[in-house]
């Protein structure tokens, strides 16, 4: 394991409460991405150094720390310019990682498809290309001989044209990757089948939800962003109906642009759905932000208008001043086994708020038609008439109109 410090700047328009809990997100990432953290620096400053971040002397600071404790890696807990990097540099002796490089390197650990790899690349591209640095006219090609006069082309300018043309490709393969998703996703809208979006802040239990929900076996770890490629699955209710349970990769705050840009296309797997499980942590004292951030987020892509159930979880591990922030909630714990059915009630309310009521009778002779009705809608009462031979349903189906 690699020997890391955090480094945090802390401005006044940042409560102090919030920078804490920023800098221990910090530390939960670093572990995340395997690092071992042996110490933490911080400064409160009236605003960001443009050029070094810090000031001279807290850096100087750093460096002696990093020289005494053998660090491998500093991270600071803000996305730093290119200039910024190689004038920290310039000073201290070992690599030099901002919050966006470290997320983006958690990323390449998590993902697993095709398509993850494929948007963790282009971030990282994204990331990459405004921060390439050259060193003049000693990368330049020139030489002595004949066809090396003139400028030529630096080293810069040829890794900037190599990149630009990786990023191309890269979207050329999302673009058939996302064209094969909207045909799958067509499919499901042509069937009518309720859909359900799990998501929430990073660690807030949305993998275990999905796994004690659906009997899936996605992967749970008390660990930051344990799932980033969607999954979706069945989910069955008592009734006999099924709909269709998506999980998705956690958000995080200060989630940097170039993932949010990247991963758009995975996140659209969610604007898809008809209502959105929004998975809250009520044991971690920093919820209140964690719902901002996601609701905000939801607010960038666009999907704010899909109607949202609140889940807190953890219940059995609350805060003792939790106090519910949001008007339609349930509150659970999801290692319980009572409370998948706790909850699976509260999502059936939510079909019934969608969907629209029928009756209708069928004739004993046509067990076709009742087996498409017990299938595809949600039937709550039925009753069998002996005189008439027939079953009559009263239940809810989707409305045909709200369908694309």
């Amino acid at each position: 394991m690699e020997r890391a410090i955090l480094v945090g700047c802390e401005l006044p328009k940042v409560s102090e409460e919030h920078f804490y809990y920023s800098m221990l997100e910090l530390g939960n990432l670093a572990k995340t991405a395997q690092a071992d953290v042996v110490g933490e620096v911080t400064q409160k400053r009236e605003r960001i150094h443009p050029a070094t971040f810090l000031g001279s002397g807290k850096l100087m600071e750093i460096a002696a720390f990093v020289e005494e404790m053998d660090v491998d890696v500093v991270l600071f807990n803000s996305e730093l310019s290119a200039t910024q990097v190689r004038n920290i540099a310039k000073v201290i002796d070992a690599r030099i990682l901002d919050r966006t490089q470290l997320i983006l390197d958690i990323f390449a650990m998590r993902a697993k498809t095709r398509e993850g790899k494929l948007q963790v690349a282009l971030a990282q591209y994204q990331y990459l290309l405004p921060r390439l640095s050259g060193q003049g006219i000693s990368l330049s090609r020139l030489g002595g001989g004949i066809g090396t006069r003139g400028p030529g082309e630096t080293k810069l300018e040829m890794d900037r044209r190599h990149i630009r043309q990786k990023m191309v490709d890269i979207k050329k393969q999302l673009d058939v990757v996302v064209k094969h998703r909207e045909r799958m996703t067509a499919r499901r809208n042509d069937q009518d089948i309720f859909r359900f979006g799990l998501i929430g802040y990073t660690n807030a239990g949305k993998s275990t939800l999905f796994n004690r929900l659906s009997d899936a076996k996605t992967l749970e770890e008390d660990q930051l962003f344990a799932t980033l490629d969607p999954t979706t699955r069945k989910l069955g209710f008592t009734q006999g109906y099924t709909a269709l349970l998506t999980d998705t990769v956690g958000f995080i705050q200060d989630l940097p642009t170039t993932v949010v840009a990247a991963f758009r296309s995975t996140l659209e797997e969610t604007a898809n759905v008809d209502v959105l499980l929004h998975v809250v942590d009520c044991s971690n004292p920093d919820y209140v932000q964690h719902e901002q951030t996601v609701l905000g987020l939801l607010a960038e892509l666009e999907m704010q208008h899909i109607p949202i159930l609140t889940i807190y979880n953890k219940a059995d591990k609350q805060l003792p001043y939790f106090i519910p922030t949001q008007p339609n909630y349930v509150q659970i714990s999801a290692l319980e086994p009572s409370s998948q059915a706790i909850l699976k009630e509260h999502m059936l309310w939510e079909i019934k708020q969608i969907w629209q009521p029928y009756i209708v009778t069928i004739p004993v002779s046509d067990g076709h038609a009742l087996y498409q009705y017990k299938q595809k809608t949600v039937v709550i009462e039925e009753t069998f008439d002996e005189e008439t031979e027939s079953y009559q349903l009263k239940g809810y189906q989707a409305r045909k109109e709200t369908r694309k």
